[in-house]
C-alpha cells in the first residue's frame, strides 16, 4: 500500500510542474507580446514582422517552460521539454480555435507546433543539464 501511494504521488508532481512551467510561459509570451505591440504601435516598425516575432516569442517561451519542467524533474529533459512544448502548443490551438473566427489549421500552424515542441524538447535538455 505505501509503494502505491508514492508511486501515485510521483506520477501527480509532474503535471503540476508542467502546468506551472506553462503558466510562467504564458505570462511571459503576454509580456512579450504587450511590448512588441507597444513597438510596432508607436514606432515606424511595419506590422508585416509581426509573423516572424510571435513565431519568436513561441519558441523562446515553449524552450523556457522546458527548461523549468526539466530543471525541477531533473531527469529525462527531453521527454519533458517535449511535453510542456506539447501542451502548450495545444493551448495555443484551443485557444486561437474559441478566439479567432478565421482559424484554420494548415501547414504554416503545423510548422509552428512542430517548432514548438521542438523548442521545449531543447529547453529541456538545458534544463536538465542546469546546476
Amino acid at each position: 500500500m505505501a509503494n502505491a501511494k508514492y508511486y501515485e504521488g510521483k506520477e501527480r508532481m509532474p503535471r503540476l510542474i508542467y502546468f506551472r512551467s506553462i503558466g510562467r510561459a504564458l505570462i511571459i509570451t503576454v509580456i512579450l507580446m504587450l511590448i512588441i505591440a507597444a513597438i510596432i504601435t508607436y514606432t515606424s516598425v511595419s506590422d508585416s514582422v509581426m509573423p516572424l516575432i510571435t513565431s519568436v516569442i513561441m519558441v523562446i517561451s515553449i524552450a523556457y517552460s522546458g527548461l523549468l519542467s526539466a530543471t525541477k524533474i531533473r531527469k529525462h529533459g527531453l521527454m519533458h521539454g517535449f511535453i510542456t512544448g506539447a501542451i502548450y502548443i495545444m493551448l495555443l490551438l484551443f485557444l486561437s480555435w474559441v478566439l479567432a473566427r478565421d482559424f484554420s489549421i494548415n501547414r504554416f500552424t503545423i510548422i509552428k507546433a512542430i517548432m514548438g515542441v521542438i523548442s521545449g524538447g531543447v529547453g529541456g535538455m538545458i534544463g536538465v543539464n542546469l546546476k
